[in-house]
């Protein structure tokens, strides 16, 4: 993918989970199975996920470029990120304490979908300051993945929204 159909992922993703979750009463809202996040709880780490991205994005590429280096390797395409990343869950792989979601109430999920938007947007945005080739050079520390390219990350991104609605679908079908 290139910088404009990145862009153009992380809106229609992040939007298709939101609009997804517009339509949940509050008994569905708030189910989750035993181990499980509601629905808010996977909306909320959707968000703490993609805060930190944005904030990176503000860097110029050479401070990004002085802080993680530089890529040793080409950027892997999507799928190959999508099957790395599942990789990583069926070994085990969680998210960290700094990304588990404390939860969000039936109440407060209108503000949580603007919250998630904004800082999409912002990710969106910020990304199309870089090159291509920054995309492919510029790398990031992810929590799980390890060093990913900049591309990577986007990818990741794109990929995390949609993994997290179809968690909150599969819930859901198992309510009783």
């Amino acid at each position: 993918m290139d910088i404009k159909e990145i862009q153009e992922q992380l809106i229609t993703r992040h939007r298709d989970f939101i609009h997804d979750l517009r339509p949940l009463n509050e008994a569905e809202f708030s189910y989750a199975p035993e181990g499980k996040w509601n629905a808010g709880q996977q909306a909320d780490h959707i968000r703490m996920s993609v805060k930190p991205l944005n904030q990176a994005l503000m860097l110029p590429a050479f401070v990004i470029r002085t802080l993680f280096g530089k890529a040793n390797r080409p950027s892997r395409s999507y799928d190959e990120l999508v099957d790395r990343y599942r990789q990583k869950l069926s070994a085990g792989g969680r998210a960290p304490a700094r990304f588990q979601p404390k939860g969000c109430s039936y109440g407060k999920r209108v503000a949580l979908a603007r919250s998630l938007m904004k800082q999409v947007d912002g990710v969106a945005g910020k990304a199309g300051r870089f090159s291509e080739s920054d995309l492919d050079t510029l790398i990031l520390p992810h929590p799980l993945l390890g060093k990913v390219t900049l591309r990577e990350m986007l990818y990741f991104t794109i990929y995390h929204v949609g993994h997290h609605g179809e968690q909150v679908k599969s819930n859901l079908a198992k309510r009783s």
